[in-house]
């Protein structure tokens, strides 16, 4: 061991020690670089939830602890910078070969009928694990390495762990924030791959030749196997800080020409070209045909709608060329999904006040009142808390006319919907008048997607049938599911303190209904 005393390292310890935080610092940031292009990587399989980044959470952080054990023990037996060399490489290959991991492990859990949590779980495991692992050796063998030549322990321990948390932090903004954006998920996993790459030349210049065969082999290996299996293509048309975007063609002989909008693994919207107003998707229909009964509209209808979510613009677009004198405001909180849907999804947004920023933050500053509020933010199974609170509802009535409707989509299991009944309860205490509609009754357990209406003026008939498009009748089950199932009165009224989502959900969230 170095006998130097702190004060007089030489120019090349000092350098030595320089160069093993660098490589903490930065090995830290690829693992967090990971973890955050983890989440984006299974979104267009099993979608975006806190269960899906409770797993990704979880998984990298064991993985990080086994890391650290192993890497202290093999530290204590002597392990050299070759050592770190070939971790750091390791590394890289398993980073390319999450990507091919994911086109093997996809279509089995795809057909294997798995809940959304244990899939959620199965993919972040099988891609992620290893490279967690192997980064976590790093920092326990480079500090060891470090104390050999500076025996200042608690400066070079603190100082050492200081550059990882740095390095943890550095990744996970630049990534967020920067990365996905501009290079896409699996530009970002070829550049970590790289990084690491680069990162552990300089510990292999001693490494033995049949290792060095055995990782250039299981390298070459790796980028041509994920390669042939077309991991390096990306599903997405699009990547914004939210979602993975996607445009399918949705021709139909029953409809025509029609585009869809597919964000992370949801189809969003379908939107005839020929035809704005016609609705193919029944719920986005039923909302459209509540509004025309509640109000008696027509084509010279004036009324002041306030969209919370765009998405694919089917409503907007529908509510602009069938009645020209509305008016329209639309908070999309992601700009990528406005300019998707006015590049491919036929949509003008020409007289329409978008505000890309959060909805609920837009109307409690905004002072304006509408007729109609529509809140469909509602992402799949993915559900904004903020947006199903009491304290939202109350929102929303100040912003309503005298006269206003709400009107929400969300989706749940039938019958026992317990999130809808927990949301009808809550909508309640500000609300006179809350129904809930469905197109048919459905079978269960089946997923379903609900249409619920609020507002304080006068009661809807208990069914309707539509008086354009499609020819669709829906039914309001309010009583029918209040009375059956998970008794109301043990559900909770959802605050902004108290939102259990995920509790409410758990029924669709286990079951292969919530993928």
């Amino acid at each position: 061991m170095n006998t130097e005393s702190p004060t007089q390292l030489s120019s090349v310890s000092r350098r030595k020690v320089i160069g093993y935080g660098f490589t903490i610092f930065l090995s830290s940031a690829v693992l967090l670089v990971l973890e955050i292009v983890a989440g984006r990587l299974i979104a267009p399989y099993v979608g975006v939830s806190i269960y899906s980044w409770t797993s990704i959470i979880g998984v990298i952080l064991a993985g990080l602890s086994l890391g650290n054990w192993l890497g202290g023990r093999w530290a204590d037996r002597g392990a050299s910078g070759t050592a770190v060399g070939i971790v750091l490489l390791l590394a890289a290959v398993f980073c390319i070969a999450s990507l091919l991991l994911l086109t093997v492990v996809a279509p089995v859990v795809q057909e294997s009928g798995l809940d959304l949590i244990s899939a959620s779980f199965i993919y972040v495991l099988s891609m992620f694990f290893i490279p967690a692992v192997l980064l976590g050796v790093v920092t326990p063998l480079l500090t060891t390495l470090a104390l050999q030549l500076d025996t200042r322990t608690g400066h070079i321990v603190g100082r050492m762990h200081a550059l990882a948390a740095l390095g943890s932090i550095v990744g996970t903004f630049i990534t967020g924030f920067v990365l996905v954006q501009y290079f896409g998920t699996r530009g970002v996993i070829i550049g970590s791959a790289i990084c690491l790459l680069l990162l552990a030349i300089p510990f292999l210049r001693r490494v033995n030749p049949v290792h060095a065969v055995v990782l250039v082999v299981l390298a070459i290996g790796t980028v041509a196997g994920t390669k042939m299996r077309n991991g390096f293509a990306n599903p997405c048309q699009w990547e914004s800080n939210y979602f993975c975007l996607r445009v399918v063609d949705a021709s139909n002989y029953q409809y025509g020409e029609a585009s869809a909008m597919i964000l992370d693994h949801l189809l969003h919207g379908i939107n005839q070209k020929e035809n704005p107003g016609l609705f193919v998707s029944p719920y986005v229909h039923a909302m459209d045909e509540i509004v025309r009964h509640y109000f008696n509209v027509n084509e010279t209808s004036a009324l002041r709608y306030f969209f919370a979510g765009g998405g694919a613009y089917t409503q907007p677009r529908a509510v602009k060329a069938m009645y020209p004198n509305a008016r329209i405001t639309v908070a999309e909180l992601d700009p990528q999904v406005t300019a998707v849907a006015e590049k491919q999804m036929y949509v003008d947004t020409k007289g329409m006040n978008i505000i890309h920023q959060d909805a609920r933050a837009v109307l409690q500053r905004d002072p304006a009142q509408y007729d109609i509020v529509v809140t469909d933010v509602f992402h799949d199974i993915s559900v904004p808390y903020h947006m199903v609170t009491r304290e939202f509802a109350q929102t929303v009535k100040r912003r309503l006319s005298d006269q206003g409707l709400y009107l929400i989509n969300i989706v749940d299991l039938f019958p026992d919907a317990r999130l809808v009944k927990s949301l009808i309860k809550t909508l309640k205490h500000e609300f006179e008048h809350v129904n809930i509609w469905l197109e048919e009754q459905e079978i269960y357990p089946s997923r379903a997607t609900y249409v619920i209406t609020a507002n304080n003026s006068h009661a809807l008939p208990d069914e309707l049938a539509s008086q354009r498009g499609f020819s669709r009748r829906w039914m309001n089950i309010e009583s029918h599911l209040t009375s059956n199932g998970s008794a109301i009165q043990t559900l909770p009224v959802l605050t902004d303190d108290y939102v259990p989502v995920e509790r409410l959900l758990s029924g669709l969230l286990l079951s292969k209904e919530g993928l």
